[in-house]
């Protein structure tokens, strides 16, 4: 039996944006539905999202609202974005913050779960000349094909999955670290892990080569900088079924190595597959601004480089001096939930 999806609206859709969801939704079992009064749990869910010159409106707001002060309230479901604006601004921000709210309520993303149509399409050029139509038809085959993948999910499970750990930490300093190694423990017996750790001095960043150098190199499994990347991430990401990013917030944004790692990631990109791939993380800010490192993983390796976000992927914490993190009221008790999310969502 095909399941229905559910499309939640925060506002009336704009014309635009209705006529392209009649059209690609056609043959679909769809309904739209109300995030205040029916079932949000075990459902497959299409957010369409109409973005003014000012931005998202009252409604998107009130969604938000409802999704962080409702933990579990989308326990079960898989979703998917669309974002449709005015103009080439607000689009992606939104939709990432709905993507992390949901996370935290208990959704889970697939790979590249947004389609985000800016006012000019002129964001669709690469994909309709692809496909030789034009850029309003272009972005109705994306949502076609993002509600073919929304109600097709199914998240990968292995007997003894493979974990990836990338950090760029001193273990005799770090309270990212330092929580790590407490998940870690629970994990091990279930759980494969690797551990790469990128210092400073061994990672440089992405020059943005030309697209053709780029897949050259990338065909060869390499990347025209070469290094730890190519050396030890490269082979590590291709068999791993997870990565896990240890992400202490500088200055509201992930490290300089961490980004340089996931910028070089676009060499592997062009020729593997990571949509059977998770990520997680763990983010630990001395004052403030967890949810912004957080969703700058959201956009960069679930939309853009397309791996998949379980529910609850990231444990975000609050802690500046050393060993403050393992102090903290009830930290033990959210460190075994945030291991057995990681267990309960990759494991058979």
């Amino acid at each position: 039996m095909t399941e229905t999806l559910a499309l939640v609206c925060p506002a009336e859709p704009s014309e635009r944006l209705n006529g392209v969801l009649n059209a690609a939704l056609r043959g679909y079992p769809h309904e739209r539905i109300s995030w205040l009064t029916d079932r949000l749990c075990n459902r497959r869910l299409l957010f369409a999202l109409s973005i003014s010159a000012g931005g998202p409106g009252h409604g998107f707001y009130d969604l938000l609202a409802f999704l962080r002060t409702h933990p579990g309230c989308l326990s079960g479901s898989v979703g998917g974005v669309v974002t449709d604006g005015i103009g080439d601004l607000y689009t992606k921000s939104a939709a990432r913050e709905l993507v992390l709210a949901a996370s935290l309520a208990g959704c889970t993303f697939p790979g590249r779960p947004l389609v985000e149509a800016t006012g000019s399409l002129r964001n669709f050029t690469v994909q309709a000349k692809n496909a030789n139509c034009s850029l309003p038809e272009a972005y109705r085959l994306a949502v076609v094909d993002l509600a073919q993948r929304v109600l097709s999910f199914s998240p990968p499970r292995r007997q003894q999955p493979k974990l990836l750990v990338l950090h760029a930490s001193s273990r005799s300093t770090s309270n990212t670290l330092a929580l790590w190694s407490h998940v870690r423990a629970q994990l091990e017996l279930q759980c494969a892990v690797t551990e790469i750790g990128l210092r400073n001095g061994t990672l440089e960043d992405c020059a943005g080569c030309p697209y053709t150098t780029c897949l050259h190199f990338g065909e060869r499994g390499s990347c025209f900088y070469g290094g730890v990347m190519v050396q030890e991430v490269y082979p590590a990401i291709r068999d791993a079924d997870a990565v896990v990013l240890l992400c202490p917030n500088y200055n509201d944004a992930l490290s300089a190595n961490l980004t340089a790692a996931v910028n070089r990631l676009t060499a592997l990109y062009r020729t593997t597959s990571f949509a059977e791939k998770a990520v997680f993380a763990i983010v630990v800010s001395g004052y403030s601004g967890g949810d912004i490192v957080a969703s700058q993983v959201v956009s960069a390796l679930n939309m853009n480089k397309g791996f998949w976000l379980p529910a609850d992927f990231c444990l975000l914490e609050t802690a500046n001096d050393k060993g403050e993190a393992e102090r903290l009221p009830g930290i033990e008790e959210r460190l075994e939930r945030f291991a057995e999310t990681i267990r309960r969502q990759l494991t058979l």
